[in-house]
């Protein structure tokens, strides 16, 4: 006498043993969905049956840049996992394996893109900044722009003059 794992019951007919157990076809379930497993497919965790679809869902990684499944190669990048073809800069789609990259709005994001889009711009040059930055007369420098309106030395100290809303170190003054 067979007795299926789930209902406890008597099977007559069609037997269905899976994860050493018998049940009835119809009472081997998703433990998700809790659809029947029919067609021979399914994954186990922690000991439970999943269909193939939920199983998919629940434990294994999808591209943040496509959604699907990942099977092969990806890239674990800002706390979530992309195919290496679907790991691009959010703004200009270039790829970014092996390069640099920055976050924003928690999207990667190339670097000229940041340094064009996002990154503060230097009151002298105008380009953005993405190193080292002199904050100064309520703007953002690049130390190498930050100089001397009348030497065009670089200033290095704390303390300077400023002349028509430019600074002036402290030689020249």
């Amino acid at each position: 006498m067979v007795i299926c794992f789930t209902c406890n019951k008597r099977i007559e007919g069609q037997v269905l043993t899976a994860l050493d157990k018998t049940y009835h076809p119809e009472h081997f379930v998703c433990e998700k969905c809790k659809k029947p497993i029919c067609d021979n497919k399914f994954r186990t965790h922690d000991g439970r049956a999943y269909c193939e679809d939920d199983y998919n869902r629940l434990f294994v990684a999808h591209c943040s840049g496509c959604g699907e499944t990942i099977n092969g190669k990806f890239i674990s990048a800002l706390g979530r996992d992309w195919h290496e073809e679907h790991f691009l800069c959010n703004w200009c789609k270039t790829k970014l394996i092996g390069q640099t990259f920055m976050e924003h709005s928690g999207q990667p994001i190339c670097q000229k893109c940041f340094k064009d889009n996002v990154a503060n711009k230097c009151k002298k040059c105008g380009q953005g900044i993405t190193e080292r930055t002199i904050i100064a007369l309520d703007a953002n420098w690049h130390p190498e722009c930050f100089v001397c309106k009348q030497c065009r030395n670089p200033i290095t100290e704390k303390s300077f003059q400023v002349v028509d809303g430019l600074p002036k170190c402290g030689k020249c003054t």
